[in-house]
Formats: C-alpha cells, sequence, structure tokens
C-alpha cells in the first residue's frame, strides 16, 4: 500500500496548479507508484497469483489514461513519461 506521504511527493511533481490533485497527470503518477511497489512484492512473492492481477490491471489503467493524454496534449505526454521514468 502507497503512503499518503509518497502519493503527495508523486502529485505534487506532476500537477499543474497547487490544487491539481485529480487530473490524468496525478494519477498516472499515482499508479506509477504503485506499480512500483507491486513489482517489487513481486519480485519476493513470485506466486502470489493475486497481487499479480492486481499490477496488470493497474498498469492497464495507466495504459489507457497516457493515451488520454497522448490524446489531447502530446507534448504533456512525453513530458510526463520523461519525468517519471515510463517507456512509450
Amino acid at each position: 500500500m502507497i503512503t499518503s506521504e509518497k502519493k503527495a511527493s508523486a502529485v505534487k511533481s506532476v500537477q499543474a496548479h497547487k490544487t491539481d490533485t485529480g487530473s490524468a497527470s496525478a494519477q498516472v503518477a499515482i499508479l506509477t507508484e504503485r506499480i512500483k511497489e507491486l513489482t517489487e512484492h513481486m519480485k519476493v512473492n513470485q506466486h502470489d497469483f493475486m497481487a499479480r492481477r492486481g499490477l496488470v490491471q493497474l498498469v492497464g489503467k495507466r495504459r489507457r489514461l497516457l493515451g488520454y493524454i497522448a490524446k489531447k496534449e502530446s507534448q504533456r505526454y512525453l513530458d510526463l513519461i520523461q519525468k517519471l521514468g515510463i517507456r512509450r
């Protein structure tokens, strides 16, 4: 489970203005942190299939949000994936 401090720092790194907490970019940043934590869990617990399913769902959700951002504002998409270290 992601801590509120990690979530706040992830949102702060990509927010467009001070009260921006629910934009697509902020959601992608939060999902990226959760994916990182689940990936570390999966390295230790390879047979945890429920966690694997949750990880796949999170990756799919992040991919859909990134597609939305890429369709609306391509430059913001490129900046976001570079900032978060996500492959295209």
